[in-house]
């Protein structure tokens, strides 16, 4: 994950008068990494950061607001998996917005082709606008996790200019958001609301337990062309890596049209194989599993100084600055 998200986080936490030193410790997030900007962390490190946060706070949206006490989304979650199905869980999901304290109002419109979620995050404090991508991307993962379905967004407005990190929202979303937007809301497929909630108390339990795992560890649902190639190539980490005419077959587009679809959303083949490559690496040395030349060779690199001269190019730092950090 980008460093941006654990810096924005532990801003949120400065602000609430908290010293997070000992919580970058604490994530196995050395001082010389947290303060490059284009260093990396893994999702293991941000869910420490966040529960760290979580229980400074006392609060599951980090205090940006009126008080939402730990077990509130818990206590909501019960009446949704009791639903029937999506469009009842919605509900549902309305009704508790309107009764629990702390909880951002949520709203639903309901169309023939689409239906729009919208949460307001007028009354949030919150400058590093993290609170907000949160509660958009907790809806829209949640509402997958209630049917056991892929839930493609088909629209998705925020209501800030784009930041520097506009890029990283692809993956997060599965499409690029509508910046400066009057509003926070997202839509997909009104054919969803008939689905059945498959969920139950225990599978709840589950997802509250692991949280804030889930969240950053799933990626979006496969929905852009760069998620379909990166699950292409994935499979070709530490053997041989697909062609780039190989994976356009493997996709039934030409090349020369793969190419115009990824540049579209931002990338290219070659930027998400490195992309792949380094957070393998970043995953590697965290875990501090095995040897950079061992590492190295397992990458593809034919020399261990080729790699430390690709990892430094990738994330501004060397191998060893985050060697056994987790």
């Amino acid at each position: 994950m980008p460093i941006h998200f654990a810096h924005r986080l532990l801003l949120i936490g400065q602000r609430r008068g908290i010293d997070v030193r000992p919580v970058l410790r604490d994530a196995g997030i050395p001082a010389d990494v947290a303060a490059n900007p284009r260093a990396r962390i893994t999702a293991q490190q941000m869910v420490r950061v966040t529960r760290e946060l979580w229980r400074l706070t006392d609060d599951e949206l980090f205090g940006s607001g009126p008080p939402v006490p730990r077990g509130t989304f818990q206590m909501l979650g019960l009446t949704l998996v009791h639903a029937p199905d999506l469009r009842s869980a919605l509900e549902r999901l309305v009704n508790g917005s309107r009764v629990v304290a702390g909880v951002p109002r949520v709203t639903v419109e309901y169309g023939r082709s689409l239906t729009v979620l919208e949460i307001d995050t007028g009354g949030l404090d919150d400058p590093e606008r993290l609170v907000t991508e949160w509660t958009v991307a907790l809806g829209h993962r949640l509402l997958g996790w209630l049917v056991g379905s892929r839930i493609v967004l088909r629209s998705l407005e925020l209501p800030y200019p784009a930041p520097p990190h506009a890029a990283d929202y692809v993956s997060i979303y599965g499409r690029p958001p509508v910046f400066a937007a009057p509003r926070t809301a997202f839509a997909f497929d009104s054919g969803l609301l008939d689905a059945p909630v498959v969920r139950g108390e225990a599978d709840l339990t589950d997802y509250i337990g692991r949280a804030p795992a889930d969240f950053y560890a799933v990626r979006d649902y496969g929905s852009t062309t760069a998620d379909r190639v990166r699950s292409i190539l994935e499979h070709g980490l530490g053997g041989a890596w697909p062609t780039a005419a190989e994976i356009a077959a493997r996709l039934a587009v030409s090349p020369q049209h793969l190419r115009r679809l990824l540049h579209d959303e931002g990338t290219s083949v070659t930027r998400i194989r490195e992309e792949i490559l380094r957070d393998a690496a970043v995953t590697s040395l965290v875990r501090g599993e095995e040897g950079i030349d061992e590492l190295a060779a397992r990458l593809g690199f034919s020399e261990a100084s080729a790699f430390r001269r690709a990892f430094r190019r990738w994330t501004g730092s060397p191998p060893g600055a985050y060697r056994g950090t987790g």
